[in-house]
């Protein structure tokens, strides 16, 4: 049985081109939010639309963006401050929020985003425990 890193290798995913950036910049110009969202759950997104895609109009887009643990940490900071609850909550569960942002995070004004800060630092604390077991 092959294990999932040598199965990876077999199977490697195609480079990232300027044809298939052409083709997220296309998407994320899209008049549907569906499309955006689709483009900003890219890993392969770049920076400058990501930043374009943060002032989104759709709560959806910004809040596919937010989950996206390739976006800049400055692009999470100011997600983190969104009108959008939705929004908000997913820099809340992003792996790689920075401590800043979920530092005004566990202050928010939504119990919701303040619970999912409160499970997230839970989460933490266990793997730690186990770590030192």
């Amino acid at each position: 049985m092959l294990t999932p890193e040598e199965v990876a290798a077999q199977h490697p995913a195609p480079p990232v081109t300027a044809s298939k950036i052409r083709r997220l910049r296309l998407l994320a110009s899209d008049a549907n939010p569906r499309i955006r969202a689709s483009a900003a759950s890219s890993y392969h997104l770049p920076e400058d639309l990501a930043a374009q895609l943060a002032r989104d109009p759709d709560a959806q887009v910004r809040g596919w963006l937010a989950r996206n643990e390739t976006v800049s940490c400055d692009l999470l900071r100011e997600l983190a401050h969104d009108e959008a609850e939705t929004v908000r909550a997913f820099v809340a569960v992003n792996y790689f929020a920075p401590e800043d942002a979920m530092s005004a995070l566990a202050e928010d004004d939504s119990e919701r985003v303040r619970g999912l800060v409160a499970w997230k630092a839970s989460v933490r604390d266990s793997v730690r425990e186990d770590a030192t077991v």
